[in-house]
């Protein structure tokens, strides 16, 4: 597979990190705003949360040098539209920037023809035609009428599958979920406004935002829930309450949950069903734990989501408590690579 990626921001180098080492794809352009190549280098060479590449990228004729021996077009455009995609015969691009204006430009390159789906890494609520997380609607996908793709984001990624697991099995009323998210390159070092990452230019609502990362717990909402919601058969948003904290932390985030069940359940039948679908799962989305470990222990774990058994209990009969951890860069890059190749498959069956 051909694979373009638009924006090499923290998502966008953990996919091209990651596919170093799978032999099923090839990233053959990347777009970025840094305009120096050298320097893009320099940032997929050396990452302080998860080392230096053990077999450096280089740049050769003002193109990257991949250690597999193939060559990386870099561009430095200012939106998807305006990249050569077909000169590169690109099969999929994914625009990792987070900019609502590339999401909208997207539907023009599938509608021409270009590539075959375009990949957008959060969950817009408009503009894409289907919004998907591994472990949970897949099967919901039509190749015929989906060409530009959300693949959530991951707090959702982490969360929806557990969510629609359960219901499926116990049935859920209600609760609420309360996240813990790391630090996010947009966010200030020292306090400042709250500028917004999606639409350039403006000003997020929630000025605690702006505040430092610094030492700050920063409580928000979130659109964990709202993104969640839009994978699951039967859960509404209503149903769910959420909250957010921004931690002082660079990496790994963490889901408080709190559900209250249609069925009295014990804590031994909680572990059972999410054993039972570990054991049967296509990708790595599910692993349990119950050692004492802290969040920097989940770094580079490519489960989309860890549950930590030592704090699962039940309250009452029906209120239930679960923690998940997930690395929020290298689990969540994992599955939007996953999804690449369960898309691609179908559409290599098709064609036969």
């Amino acid at each position: 597979m051909k694979i373009g990626i638009n924006g090499l921001g923290r998502i966008g180098r953990s996919i091209l990190r990651q596919s170093l080492n799978n032999e099923d794809i090839n990233i053959c352009v990347i777009n970025d705003l840094n305009p120096d190549i050298n320097n893009i280098c320099y940032t997929i060479n050396y990452d302080t949360i998860y080392g230096p590449l053990k077999n450096k990228v280089a740049v050769s004729n003002n193109k990257i040098l991949l250690p597999n021996g193939n060559k990386v077009e870099v561009h430095s455009k200012n939106s998807i539209e305006e990249v050569p995609w077909k000169n590169c015969d690109v099969d999929y691009i994914i625009d990792a920037t987070g900019v609502l204006k590339n999401v909208q430009d997207a539907n023009k390159l599938t509608q021409e023809d270009i590539v075959k789906r375009i990949f957008i890494t959060h969950a817009p609520e408009k503009f894409v035609d289907f919004t998907m997380v591994l472990g949970c609607n897949e099967e919901n996908l039509n190749v015929d009428q989906h060409f530009v793709i959300a693949t959530s984001i991951c707090d959702a990624t982490a969360i929806a599958p557990v969510l629609e697991l359960l219901d499926r099995e116990v049935g859920i009323d209600s609760g609420q979920i309360t996240t813990l998210h790391p630090w996010l390159s947009y966010q200030n070092l020292m306090d400042g406004s709250s500028s917004s990452w999606s639409v350039p230019g403006e000003i997020y609502h929630h000025y605690a935002l702006g505040r430092s990362v610094i030492g700050n717990l920063i409580p928000k909402p979130t659109s964990a829930i709202t993104a969640t919601t839009q994978v699951l058969s039967r859960i509404k948003e209503s149903d769910i309450g959420s909250f957010s904290y921004r931690t002082p932390t660079s990496i790994v985030g963490s889901a408080d949950m709190t559900l209250k069940l249609l069925k009295n359940i014990r804590v031994e039948d909680i572990h059972d069903i999410l054993e039972s679908f570990k054991s049967q799962q296509k990708w790595d989305i599910l692993n349990l734990t119950e050692e004492p470990l802290v969040s920097l222990d989940f770094v580079n774990t490519k489960y989309s989501a860890v549950v930590d058994k030592r704090w699962t209990s039940i309250h009452g009969k029906d209120l239930l408590k679960l923690v998940l951890w997930y690395d929020n860069e290298a689990g969540y890059s994992s599955r939007v690579i996953d999804q690449i190749k369960y898309v691609d498959t179908i559409l290599q069956n098709k064609s036969k």
